[in-house]
């Protein structure tokens, strides 16, 4: 489910008009044609899960004469691909009822004209977890519900910290983090032990990835990216809660306790006693992996406010604002993500709930690093901006990470701060 790492939306999203597409059509005797396009395709088992709720929906439906029709357009490596034909789709005016869209990209495809509003039509939004409520939001209307949630903690391999003489049952937990020092303090004892990095923080990544695991490192300083009403990033991106979550991942990489150039696969062929990784790791390490025993740590918090934050966001499922038929394509994509669909795709990939009800059934069902996931989401998620900007918002923030990684020539990290704050306020200042 490695999916969620991957904004690549167009600046055609911010200024193309959209048309009135045929997206939604009625046949000769009556029968509705919703059409809808996923990013996945019909042989992954994410794929395979939403082809057999479409059919459950037909079936359920089939007296109403409404039939919906699902298209499978995987995106490809860097993004391409679903992107590349939701673009060309507005040009043309061709957009089908129901779109795939991921997290961060709500508001530039609210503004844009691009999905409507679903509260009209979506009325058990209490069932929501508020990260997903959150992501899916716009200007206080609910715009997308995610498919799923996920998360991102500390993978450890309990051999090896058992070998560095670390007694496991004193590791944090959601309810008793550790701070940044005593985080420092465990990585420190396996680097002297394994005289290699003790995790591999993924800051090779370079994409998505940064701003979705690192951020909570500023949030739980007290910062942010940008202002809650999205008009601020200069004097709120660079601000001093900035600066010490920095300070921490350059005090990670100059004590050599992380690298910007880790062993492939270094966590899962037990090179590396820990990794930082998402939910999706547990599949990978269960099909491909299976002889490495690991736990789940929360993350570590800032020394100043104890607060715990974690990530939050997937993929969802919107409403285009070109169906002609909008009870019937809300009506899809509420059923795409209600509990019974939510149940299915999370005993099928291992993704996290997105709903108060489906969550109390998989918490039996899960491992117990799964429910170490569910359980930081559920108490301490947070989504991502949502903000049109966001395309340029996140790309100064994994500058500024790649930036202050290289800490022999930029060891002044207000001064990365402040200079990526300031094109962060320019994107912003174009967006709003």
């Amino acid at each position: 489910m490695k999916k969620l790492l991957f904004v690549g939306i167009s600046l055609l999203l911010l200024i193309v008009a959209v048309g009135c597409s045929k997206s939604e059509s009625v046949d000769g005797d009556g029968q509705k044609n919703i059409t809808m396009w996923v990013h996945v395709s019909d042989d992954n088992e994410e794929g395979k899960v939403y082809k057999k709720r479409v059919e459950a929906f037909n079936k359920e439906y089939a007296s109403d004469h409404v039939e919906a029709k699902i298209e499978f357009i995987p995106r490809s490596g860097n993004g391409g691909g679903y992107e590349d034909k939701v673009n060309a789709a507005l040009t043309t005016s061709t957009l089908p009822d129901v779109i795939t869209l991921d997290g961060p990209n709500t508001a530039a495809y609210a503004k844009s004209g691009v999905i409507s509003p679903l509260d009209e039509y979506v009325k058990n939004q209490d069932d929501l977890l508020p990260s997903i409520k959150q992501q899916g939001t716009y200007q206080d209307k609910l715009y997308a519900i995610g498919v799923s949630e996920s998360s991102v903690g500390i993978y450890y391999n309990k051999k090896m910290l058992q070998e560095a003489g670390v007694d496991l049952k004193t590791l944090p937990t959601v309810d008793s983090p550790w701070t940044w020092t005593q985080f420092l303090e465990l990585c420190k004892t396996l680097t002297d032990k394994y005289k290699k990095p003790s995790i591999d923080m993924q800051l090779q990544a370079k994409d998505e990835m940064l701003t979705y695991a690192l951020t909570p490192f500023v949030w739980s300083a007290g910062g942010d990216l940008i202002s809650k009403d999205g008009k601020k990033a200069d004097g709120v991106f660079n601000q001093a809660a900035t600066v010490e979550a920095m300070d921490f991942i350059q005090t990670m990489l100059k004590k050599g306790y992380t690298t910007r150039t880790p062993v492939k696969q270094a966590f899962e062929t037990e090179k590396y006693p820990m990794k930082f990784s998402g939910v999706w790791t547990v599949t990978d390490l269960k099909t491909n992996f299976p002889k490495v025993e690991y736990g789940v740590m929360p993350y570590p918090v800032s020394p100043n406010t104890k607060k715990l934050v974690s990530p939050s966001g997937s993929w969802q499922f919107a409403m285009t604002q070109t169906s002609e038929n909008k009870e019937w394509s809300a009506k899809l994509v509420d059923w795409m993500t209600n509990k019974e669909s939510n149940i299915e795709l999370s005993r099928s990939i291992a993704a996290l709930p997105v709903r108060f009800s489906s969550e109390e059934v998989m918490s039996k069902e899960f491992s117990e690093q799964m429910n170490v996931f569910m359980k930081q989401l559920k108490e301490t998620g947070h989504a991502r901006p949502v903000t049109p900007a966001y395309p340029q918002v996140t790309r100064a923030f994994q500058q500024a990470v790649d930036d202050i990684s290289f800490y022999d020539q930029n060891h002044d990290i207000q001064k990365v701060l402040d200079a990526r704050a300031k094109e962060m306020q320019s994107a912003v200042d174009k967006a709003n």
